[in-house]
């Protein structure tokens, strides 16, 4: 038979049959939940900031209305100038970015009781899950922070200068958008007159040779309103991490620089050109120096051709000195192994991943100078796989054998257990060193059972849950790294079930068996026997061990297998009879649930608990019509006794 739940969706339960349309609980004000929070929260939300952020909008029992997501576009806005509803202006103060909400929104702070056209009906409680990308204020400027300073700074970059620097440009979320590094070139410009973006040419004022510092900027100082039509999204905050490689400034003079290089007026003439008793300036570019008597190893052993070597193409002269500037990006030795950081490991730590097993993991993934090349963490969506089986590279393979759930660890790959000599052909260069920074969220293996520990049991308790009961519970669900599901407590009232009726999932079904009322329990439901490969789309994540704690509250015993009813006692002879209360030698469905319900209240006879008393006592009547015809005759009539085929009488 069919559940009917009012007011709420559990999602301890996948209900197999039809929901009622109910009001939903109602709400006073706002109510936050913090699903993720990142560990630094550089800048949070103030009423007047201007915010980029992605929802998902729900109604409480789970149907989505809207979605940003969907567009592929942010939602860009300003925070405490009404131009959102009164409930998402309070929810977004306070955020950082990265941090994930979930905001139950009631109607008198939503779209209220006029609702929003066809979309959101009136008086409806309004479900969005938040993740905010970006903040900034008109009023912000560009900020620098310097993290590492040379020990000489013989000149600093000012207006007009041409600078050499490499850089990574991410988003304020730490997307990347653009890295020089991975182009292995520099990026060369005149600094502050206007060939850069204003931010940068602010940014990189005042900096040394060598110096490395964070720039950040707003959309003002960056790509404005528009972006940039591609990588850089519109109102996007920009963050550059710049090393300064060099700087010069064509201004200079020849007289300051190379006062040396003029040649006395009593000189005799060179030539027809130079006149007699002319003082000449000659503009040199020193473009070599050497000695024949230096061996190669002592002037530059590793890096220059010896000048007696012949030219080696039409780009080297003869006899040339070569000088290479030299960043080391990647090394590692054909017997490297995988080499792993333990950062943080939970205690205690119950149970360790073994080969075979499931597993739920974020990752940032980086190359071993830094630059970074991919993250779960930016798709909003952790990396599930399984582990020593050959479905990932295998030096990750290996790096996630024994973690702990909760872990985090860094595990350093090198090319051959990576992506090989070729790369990835995009973002992972041939031969790459590969670093991943991994944080386990659950894992488990397609053998395991439910988990069931018993924290509390009552002195008495004789009565046990079985198949077929009425039962009636509480629970906190939550998954295995503590994110918060659902709880009946949240509503105020139980949830209740008929055991062996497929309206929980099996994991549930098998940790209520057998509980006492009073029983307190901890329940570990692995995702085959919980919401699978699927999940439940924005609250429960696909492939997810579930946590439950429940307690039995009521208890009411079901009937027999396969019976809707029974008696409580002897069966009348002349049932039939007695059912046809106006003798007419026919028993009318009127009739027959008048009987059956008089029975059950005078104690005689006893319905199946849990399910629609009226739609057993029809289902017991279409069996009994034998053809059809919306009447029982006593040919027609027999008790279960009888035959094997009906769950009637």
């Amino acid at each position: 038979m069919k559940q009917c739940v009012h007011g709420m969706i559990y999602l301890a339960v996948l209900v197999a049959f039809a929901a009622c349309d109910a009001p939903p609980v109602p709400l006073d004000d706002i109510v936050i939940e913090k699903t993720f929070v990142p560990e630094q929260c550089v800048r949070a939300v103030k009423v007047g900031d201007y915010v980029r952020y992605h929802y998902n909008g729900m109604f409480p029992d789970g149907k989505k209305f809207d979605s940003s997501y969907d567009r592929s576009s942010t939602y860009n806005v300003y925070v405490g100038k009404k131009q959102l509803i009164e409930g998402m202006d309070r929810a977004l103060v306070g955020m950082c970015v990265n941090e994930r909400r979930l905001v139950k929104i009631p109607p008198q702070l939503a779209y209220g009781k006029e609702g929003y056209g066809d979309v959101i009906p009136s008086d409806a409680i309004l479900h969005f899950d938040v993740l905010l990308l970006d903040v900034w204020n008109p009023d912000d400027v560009v900020q620098m922070k310097t993290y590492y300073t040379p020990e000489n700074c013989s000149r600093k970059v000012e207006v007009s200068d041409y600078v050499r620097y490499h850089y990574n440009g991410t988003l304020l979320d730490g997307t990347l958008f653009d890295s020089s590094h991975t182009r292995m070139r520099t990026y060369d410009t005149y600094v502050g007159i206007g060939w850069l973006i204003a931010g940068m040419d602010q940014g990189l004022l005042g900096m040394c040779v060598g110096e490395k510092r964070i720039i950040t900027m707003p959309p003002s100082l960056g790509y404005g309103s528009n972006g940039d039509g591609s990588d850089i999204p519109q109102q996007a905050s920009l963050v550059f991490d710049v090393v300064l490689l060099n700087l010069h400034n064509p201004s200079l003079t020849l007289l300051s620089l190379l006062p040396f290089l003029s040649i006395h007026p009593s000189h005799p003439s060179l030539g027809s050109d130079i006149p007699q008793q002319a003082s000449l300036v000659f503009d040199v570019v020193l473009l070599n120096l050497h000695n024949p008597s230096l061996t190669l190893l002592s002037l530059l052993p590793f890096l220059s051709i010896h000048p007696s070597h012949p030219s080696l193409g039409s780009d080297i002269p003869q006899q040339a000195s070569l000088v290479f500037d030299v960043v080391l990006l990647d090394l590692h030795n054909p017997k490297d192994g995988v080499s792993i950081i333990n950062q943080d490991i939970p205690q205690p730590c119950h149970r360790k991943s073994v080969a075979g097993d499931f597993i739920r993991y974020h990752y940032n993934g980086s190359l071993l100078d830094g630059t970074f090349f991919d993250s779960s963490y930016s798709r909003n969506r952790t990396y599930d796989t399984y582990v020593g089986k050959g479905y990932v590279i295998g030096g990750m393979d290996e790096g996630l054998i024994g973690v702990c759930i909760g872990e985090k660890r860094r595990i350093i790959i090198p090319p051959h257990l990576g992506y090989g000599e070729e790369g990835t052909g995009t973002k992972i260069p041939g031969s790459a060193v590969l670093v991943f920074d991994i944080h386990i969220i659950d894992f488990h293996n397609p053998s395991d059972t439910v988990v069931i520990t018993t924290n509390y049991k009552p002195e008495v308790c004789e009565t046990l849950a079985k198949k077929g009961d009425f039962v009636k519970y509480h629970y906190n669900a939550s998954l295995m790294d503590g994110s918060f599901i659902d709880s009946t407590y949240n509503y105020g009232k139980t949830y209740n079930i008929v055991l062996g009726a497929n309206q929980v999932v099996p994991g549930m079904e098998e940790g209520l068996k057998e509980m006492c009322v009073g029983e307190r329990r901890h329940l570990v439901i692995p995702p085959h026997l919980g919401y699978g490969e699927r999940g439940v789309d924005g609250e429960v994540p696909a492939s997810a061990v579930l946590i439950f704690d429940i307690e039995m509250i009521e208890m009411e015993a079901g009937l027999p297998d396969g019976y809707m009813f029974i008696w409580n006692e002897d069966v009348s002879a002349d049932l039939f009879t007695e059912m046809d209360a106006d003798k007419d030698l026919q028993v009318l469905a009127s009739e027959f649930s008048d009987y059956i319900l008089r029975q059950v209240n005078e104690g005689k006879g006893r319905l199946a608990p849990g399910f629609d008393a009226y739609r057993i006592i029809e289902n017991m009547f279409s069996n009994q019509d034998r053809n059809g015809d919306g009447k029982i005759t006593e040919d027609e009539f027999k008790l279960k006794a009888d035959e094997t085929t009906h769950d009637e009488l």
